[in-house]
């Protein structure tokens, strides 16, 4: 039996987060976001959404944006593909560079075309930056070339650790919210101190995207427990399905885990065991627990936004009733 609440307020109705604009210009304008730790049933409730609403899917996951990577981000496969049209995915090189300032753009882009044709789009995902680049705009300044070559030098001086370290001490909110190894994050956010005296948070603060789209924003979440043991299900499939060999394939096209797109949790275990570092146990001991910690970090960040609709649940993945749920607020 399907056991889910979408609780939102005093009122125990869906919330959604309205704009100053007309009725008709808002059925026209909305854009339905499911977001969700890995693992949580986005792909699952997305498509039975987009199967019944007659529309199409925006990806927000920033590495299932890149080719060769599909076992090990859990990229849908082709009959999911076949059935309903997705966007911003298996589209980039792994020698690319993607972030949210690109994503917002691109996704943006998609958004207006599926509003053209009297469509309204889903947007798909876990990366929490993508998604506030969406709602809110990003933030970007032009990049001070002198300021980017003395912290690159830093970098190859003194690694990632050590820059890291640097944004701690001037921006320590940002720092919380990214890892040594997203040194292109790390660099962007002590770049834009360096210029302005202001910490990057602040100033993506104060800049905010004017819009007449709606969002209608969705947060899976399980307890906590369920979660973990989905993960664990999921690391389990994913070595059956031949993540290993997917690694082993990527490996022989010359890449490395050094290529920022592979530092990520799933290949550079793989690597690390493929490379005789560690054992293929400690391997997937290590990709459960990554995983685990990246899914703790992700609701992290989503319950910080208070515009999230949340949706608990327990005990199966079966979303029909709260697709129909969505739909009737959509409608």
């Amino acid at each position: 039996m399907v056991l889910s609440r979408l609780l939102a307020g005093k009122a125990g109705t869906i919330r959604i987060k309205s704009y100053n604009i007309n009725r008709e210009m808002a059925v026209q304008k909305k854009v339905i976001i499911i977001a969700g730790p890995t693992c949580s049933g986005k792909t699952s409730l997305s498509l039975l959404l987009a199967k019944q609403l007659g529309t199409e899917i925006v990806s927000a996951d920033s590495r299932q944006v890149y080719r060769y990577l599909d076992i090990g981000t859990a990229k849908p496969d082709k009959t999911v593909l076949n059935e309903v049209k997705h966007h911003l995915i298996d589209f980039l090189e792994l020698s690319e560079v993607y972030d949210a300032s690109r994503f917002e753009s691109d996704a943006l882009r998609v958004i207006h075309e599926l509003h053209t044709n009297g469509k309204i789009p889903i947007v798909v995902g876990g990366t929490g930056l993508y998604l506030k680049a969406l709602v809110d705009g990003i933030f970007d300044i032009p990049a001070d070339e002198d300021i980017r070559d003395e912290l690159f030098n830093l970098l190859h001086e003194k690694g990632k650790e050590f820059l890291y370290n640097e944004l701690k001490k001037v921006d320590p909110v940002s720092a919380e919210s990214m890892l040594p190894q997203n040194w292109k994050r790390v660099m962007r956010s002590l770049e834009v101190f360096k210029m302005t005296g202001k910490p990057i948070h602040e100033m993506q603060k104060e800049y905010h995207r004017e819009t007449e789209m709606e969002f209608l924003q969705f947060q899976l979440e399980w307890p906590r427990e369920t979660l973990y043991e989905m993960i664990d299900t999921r690391v389990d499939t994913m070595m059956e399905q031949g993540l290993e060999e997917e690694v082993r394939s990527l490996a022989e096209k010359g890449f490395t885990p050094a290529v920022n797109a592979l530092n990520t949790v799933g290949y550079k275990e793989i690597f690390a065991y493929i490379s005789g570092s560690i054992s293929k146990e400690e391997a997937i001991r290590l990709i459960k627990r990554n995983t685990r910690h990246y899914a703790k970090r992700q609701l992290t960040w989503f319950r910080k936004d208070a515009r999230y609709s949340k949706i608990y649940l327990e005990g199966t993945e079966d979303f029909s009733e709260i697709a129909q749920k969505i739909i009737k607020e959509v409608n």
